[in-house]
């Protein structure tokens, strides 16, 4: 049991270690566009499905609530924690357009979608997205494996390039830690200075 716990956190740290040094230029990109965003008064809107929804959330959560530092609250907003929302579409119309729907009526131009897929094939991420672009919002994707249907769709585009889920995940909120941390010293300065 040591062993295969030691085995879960080494790979972990291997997935991390070889995404960040393939991507880490456009984290900044992405780190820019965001902070840029809220400069100019636009919205981060983030969604996902099981567990890329609690990443959804969580990053969202840190950038209305705070990260590590004492800041005024930022425009950001999970599109997968109203149930009555979810539910109503998904009941009169089809769960593949729960986040779609959502977006034609709370997204603007100018704004950063981040839609969440570990298999880069989740057809409501993918039909939110679409919409997304259609209406002149920045799109970010955070995938995993080869990147599926969403590989080549985004403005940006992250891929964990590993088939296990967990190692993604791990990867995915690592990534948004960071993005956080570093919108929030792009906007209001290093917190350790």
């Amino acid at each position: 049991m040591k062993d295969a716990i030691i085995q879960a956190f080494d790979e972990s740290a291997q997935v991390k270690v070889k995404f960040v040094r393939e991507n880490i230029d456009k984290i900044i990109d992405v780190v820019q566009l965001i902070a840029q965003a809220f400069r100019e008064g636009k919205k981060v809107i983030l969604f996902g499905n099981g567990g890329s929804a609690m990443d959804a959330s969580h990053i969202a959560a840190e950038f209305v609530n705070r990260f590590l530092m004492e800041r005024p609250p930022l425009p950001a907003i999970a599109l997968n924690t109203d149930t009555a929302v979810l539910t109503s579409i998904s009941n009169d119309y089809d769960f593949s357009q729960v986040y779609s729907k959502q977006l034609s009526a709370l997204g603007h131009e100018g704004d950063v979608v981040i839609g969440i897929s570990t298999s880069g094939n989740s057809p409501n991420v993918i039909k939110a997205i679409d919409v997304a672009k259609k209406n002149g919002m920045k799109t970010v994707i955070l995938t995993g494996g080869t990147g599926g249907k969403l590989a080549n769709v985004a403005d940006y585009t992250f891929i964990v390039q590993t088939k296990a889920t967990p190692r993604i995940q791990e990867t995915h909120i690592t990534l948004g830690h960071a993005i956080c941390q570093m919108v929030d010293e792009e906007l209001f300065g290093n917190h350790n200075k």
